[in-house]
This record gives C-alpha cells, structure tokens and sequence, in this order.
C-alpha cells in the first residue's frame, strides 16, 4: 500500500455553534482492515463505512477510557459488523463473513445493503458508569449512513446528517475512504437548516470529493456553503488493536475455575485469536494451571 498522509478528523462549529461537524480522511484505517480481514470488495465497503463512523463517534467522547461499540446484527450474508473505538480516535472491527460476495446493485455499486439486509443497530457506549449505555434501532437501509442518521434522530434525540463512503481500485484495495457527520443544536434557526440541507443534495459522494484532493476542512467548508466556520480541533485516528497476551491471559482468568480445570485436564496447550486483529496468543497447561492457584 503507497504511503498516503495519516487519517485523521476535523471537528467544527458552524452559524454561530448552531451546527456541530465532523468530517474524516479513513482511507488509511479501512485499507488496514482490509488486508488483517482479507475482506470482499462487498465487506470492505460495510466494515469500512462503520469504522469511519466509528472514529467520529468515538472522537466524541469525553473520558479517556471511554469505550464506544457499534454492532450491526442482521440477517443479510455478511452476518453482522463490530466495530469499537475510543476517545483517542483509535478504532477496530471485523465482519462476521469477510468473504461473502455479491453482484452489484441496480445502480451498479457495491450492493452493501444487500450484504446486510435487515437488523438491528446497538450503539454502545462504555463510559465507566455500572451499566453500558445501549441504543437500539432498526436498520432503515442497510446502507450504515442512513441507518445513523436514523438512529441520532430517534435515540438520541439529535437531527443529524451522516455521510460515508469507501471507494475500491480495480485490484479492490482502498482508494479513498471518509465520512462526515452533521449536528444540529436545538436553537439552530430554519434557515440555516435549509441553507445546510441544500448542499447535502449536492454531494452525491464523499469519496469523490475526496478523489479531486480536497480535504476534510474542504468538506466541512463545502457542506457549510457558505455559513461562517470554526475549526475546533484536528486529530489523528487511526486502526489500532490493543489487545496482548497479559489481557488475553487475564480474560481467560475470568472465565471461571471450572472451566479452567477442563482446559488443564485436556493436557493441551489453547490457542486464543483476537478477531480485531488476528494476532494469535498460546497458553500452555503450565499457565493454565497457575491461575488455579
């Protein structure tokens, strides 16, 4: 893969705080994905719009320990998305199939509702309180952007607007990958609202927008057209698995005594793989057997 500037998120007010953006570069993140998952050109286009998604929202939270998860559960053939992510932008996932393949759709892109069909969207979101935050709402399209919107707009109260795209080159690798997403504050006025929801219909893809060079700042002045913009803050995100061999070995610790002494009594060494990354951890009856005591 050539090596390109690293992904990254600018996140804006607008119209006199109005209107919350956020706009993102992922091409990085989702070509990552796409070479640990060997996904389809189809999985790609699911996973990597999620992930993109994934970094703004994750980007959102306050707390540096702050866990956010995104779960696609559906009946389509990719069989359901995960991805996580923190308040460092740093974001992972996988598909349930990364292989699954299907024919183009009418408008002859890649059929990513297809691959989904219909479901469920859980936003969970960890930020160290007994009980997770979890919203649920029913999958609108399949198409990971509109079900968003859907679900800012019903769960969270919030109108927002969310664009995605992953475009493939022809050996189905990574060319461009982003996103935006739009908040409206309750006291935006209607006008605003208006002027905003006119340029919306002029960007029919993010990834092309994006193929002519521009950048996220670009993005973020096109969609505000005209409207008076505060850059906030740029950060870097990025795909980043934190998983090792001491909080594989801790979760195996947690799995109950029971358990354990089954794995001991099987006189074989286990093997744990990390389904964000791949990595491959072993653990021998030895150890194993020191966490009985």
């Amino acid at each position: 893969m050539d090596k390109l500037e690293k992904d990254y998120i600018v996140r804006a007010t607008a119209a006199d705080d109005a209107l919350r953006v956020f706009a993102v570069t992922s091409r990085n993140i989702v070509e990552k994905a796409r070479s640990i998952h060997n996904t389809s050109p189809v999985a790609t286009a699911a996973l990597g719009r999620l992930l993109t998604a994934g970094s703004m929202m994750g980007s959102m939270m306050k707390g540096e320990k702050d866990v956010l998860t995104l779960q696609i559960e559906c009946g389509g053939p990719i069989g359901g998305i995960t991805v996580t992510a923190d308040a460092k932008a740093d974001v992972k996932g996988y598909v349930n199939r990364p292989a699954v393949i299907l024919p183009a759709n009418k408008e002859g892109k890649l059929d990513v509702s297809g691959a989904i069909g219909p479901g469920f969207l859980h936003v969970i979101r960890d930020i160290g309180m007994k009980e997770p935050y979890n919203g649920q709402t029913e999958l609108v399209s399949g198409e990971i952007a509109e079900d968003l919107t859907y679900y800012y707009a019903t769960s969270e109260q919030v109108p927002s607007s969310v664009g995605l795209g992953v475009l493939l080159n022809k050996d189905n690798h990574v060319e461009q990958a982003g996103g935006f997403i739009i908040q409206v504050m309750p006291f935006a006025e209607e006008e605003v609202i208006s002027k905003v929801e006119k340029s919306l219909q002029q960007i029919h893809s993010v990834t092309d927008f994006y193929k002519q060079g521009m950048t996220p700042e670009d993005l973020i002045h096109h969609l505000m057209d005209g409207l008076e913009v505060s850059i906030l803050e740029k950060m870097d995100t990025r795909y980043a698995c934190n998983c090792s061999r001491e909080r594989v070995y801790r979760a195996i610790a947690g799995i109950g005594k029971k358990d354990i002494e089954e794995l001991v009594r099987s006189g074989e060494e286990i093997e744990v793989n990390c389904e964000f990354c791949g990595s491959h951890y072993s653990f021998t009856t030895e150890e194993l057997e020191a966490l009985l005591g």
